[in-house]
């Protein structure tokens, strides 16, 4: 059985993110979403509301009998490893996306070299979407709803006028 996971931060989960999932269910028998816990980035939501809300977003995929979403902590290759997954995806925006993205490969690579890591361009319409645009734009009143799921709008509002 072909294993994939998709790690993330997911703060929140945009059309972009959606988009990746979509793609990349295509290319296995199981997609895992693995939402951070320890990372450099400070989360507007907590690791189980990103988890949520994740689940909620993917409830409608055709798909989504394949995808299984859970939160993790520490190197993903091990995470990978006791999930028997050997691919890892990331998706792909920009150039500067490519460059810390290759870092991570290396890395990766060099910690267990079993593992392989498959990157996804962003479609032409989500090129630009970031999560953390995206709090900024929610912030200052904008309309999100070309980026995120109106749930997620809302759920992103909300927790904006809470803090």
């Amino acid at each position: 059985m072909k294993i994939g996971i998709y790690p993330g931060t997911f703060d929140p989960i945009t059309f972009g993110h959606v988009d990746i999932i979509k793609r990349a269910i295509e290319l296995f028998d199981h997609l895992i979403i693995a939402t951070a816990t320890d990372n450099n980035k400070k989360t507007l939501f907590d690791v189980n509301e990103r988890v949520n809300i994740i689940k909620n977003e993917i409830s409608s995929l055709a798909s989504k009998d394949k995808i299984s979403v859970t939160k993790f902590s520490g190197l993903l290759v091990e995470f990978a490893k006791k999930n028997n997954a050997n691919f890892i995806i990331r998706g792909l925006r920009a150039v500067s996306d490519f460059e810390y993205e290759f870092q991570m490969f290396g890395m990766n690579s060099r910690l267990d070299s079993s593992v392989q890591t498959i990157f996804l361009p962003a479609s032409e319409n989500n090129q630009f979407i970031a999560s953390n645009l995206v709090k900024e734009v929610a912030r200052l009143n904008g309309n999100i709803t070309q980026f995120v799921s109106k749930n997620v709008a809302l759920a992103l509002k909300e927790k904006i006028n809470n803090n």
